[in-house]
């Protein structure tokens, strides 16, 4: 039995067809209502449509990805309960929908984080990188973040100086712009208010943010079991603090600790080579073989680091992540399973045609296509040699 070979699709409105999804190669859809608002309920009957529109294409809805946590929940405020009844209400619709895997994050205002969406490659495709350098000079020279800079080595503050001395208005624009488009879309976010958040949470710290995600999994576990749902945590996406921000499942200590604390089943893992992959500490194979009965969904893609942590995304077999180990383990873990694993490939370089096409930063179709078929070759010859 094969692992699952999935495509995130963002919804009638993806510059990628599901017509072009089949022609990639994927049986299986990656999806989520992204027009609701972030803690309402996601109504059964558009969901309902939702999957008849991927149905018809001839294709299969396995995973949500995702049903957003709202800040909220995170933070535990005063209006938590209503958000976390708002959200057993949208995963019962699910389940009566016959959706039963839900991939989810638990990052702090930010769900990811770049300051570049387009890296000349050698090759002429593009890429989405992280420096630290730019990071600190948003964090410094932008954000205005108090006491910014002990969180970064002198030579990075040094660098963020004279980076954003020397730095054009347009790319400061385009840095605080890439920065913000990580923040969920509750609301619109200035940077006064994304330094209020920032504020909020260095009083919650690692401990109590840890604290809010146990509480969340144990206010929506009936409603997981009597619907079969199973949620799966995305990991940091980078594995670091950012802006002073806590991170809770940044590396293998962080996923022990979330299954251990909720051992129930409903509790799963979404493994993501790629954000795990660019924390210097993780051992991706090690990682997949300790938490293997936890993990129900995958996202494979790789990333290169240079010396100070800086990362860009890579060709999905090329990078410091052993993706042939890490397919190798899965593939054997799969085997043992009831119900195949789904994974997709995730991210790929803007290349060919899409170098002139406005595309979702790391979701274009050609470069996403080449993941899922050296991963899907990877696979199949792994299978004839286990």
């Amino acid at each position: 039995m094969s692992l699952i070979q999935s495509w995130r699709w963002f919804g009638p409105n993806d510059p990628v067809t599901l017509q072009e999804i089949r022609q990639a190669g994927a049986s299986d859809v990656v999806s989520a209502l992204h027009h609701i608002p972030h803690g309402e309920v996601w109504p059964l009957e558009e969901i309902l449509e939702r999957k008849r529109i991927i149905e018809e294409a001839g294709l299969v809805w396995t995973v949500v990805e995702s049903v957003p946590v709202h800040e909220s929940i995170k933070t535990k405020a005063e209006d938590c309960e209503h958000y976390l009844e708002s959200y057993r209400k949208t995963l019962g619709n699910l389940g009566k929908a016959g959706i039963h895997l839900v991939c989810y994050n638990f990052m702090p205002v930010l769900d990811w984080t770049r300051t570049d969406l387009a890296l000349d490659m050698s090759s002429g495709a593009k890429a989405l990188y992280f420096d630290w350098a730019d990071l600190a000079a948003f964090d410094l020279h932008e954000l205005k973040r108090e006491g910014a800079a002990k969180a970064y080595p002198f030579p990075i503050v040094e660098k963020a100086k004279q980076r954003w001395a020397g730095m054009a208005p347009d790319r400061k624009q385009e840095l605080s712009d890439i920065i913000l488009m990580g923040v969920p879309t509750e609301k619109s976010m200035t940077l006064e208010g994304l330094s209020s958040s920032i504020a909020r949470y260095q009083s919650i710290g690692k401990n109590g943010l840890r604290e809010n995600l146990v509480y969340f999994l144990r206010s929506i576990q009936k409603t997981c079991e009597s619907n079969g749902i199973t949620m799966t945590i995305h990991p940091d996406d980078p594995p670091y603090p950012i802006l002073g921000l806590p991170r809770i499942v940044s590396g293998l200590e962080d996923l022990i600790f979330i299954t251990d604390a909720v051992k129930e089943s409903f509790n799963g893992i979404c493994l993501c080579t790629g954000s795990l992959g660019a924390g210097k500490e993780n051992d991706l194979p090690n990682i997949v073989s300790a938490v293997a009965d936890r993990i129900q969904f995958v996202h494979l893609r790789n990333v290169k680091k240079d010396e100070w942590g800086n990362f860009h995304e890579s060709d999905h077999l090329e990078g410091d992540v052993d993706m042939f180990e890490v397919m190798k383990r899965l593939v054997t873990i799969n085997k043992g399973r009831a119900m195949p694993i789904p994974f997709r490939p995730d991210h790929g370089h803007q290349m060919l045609d899409d170098l002139q096409k406005q595309t979702i930063p790391g979701y274009s179709a050609i470069g996403r296509l080449k993941g899922l078929a050296e991963l899907r070759g990877l696979e199949v010859a792994l299978e004839k040699y286990l």
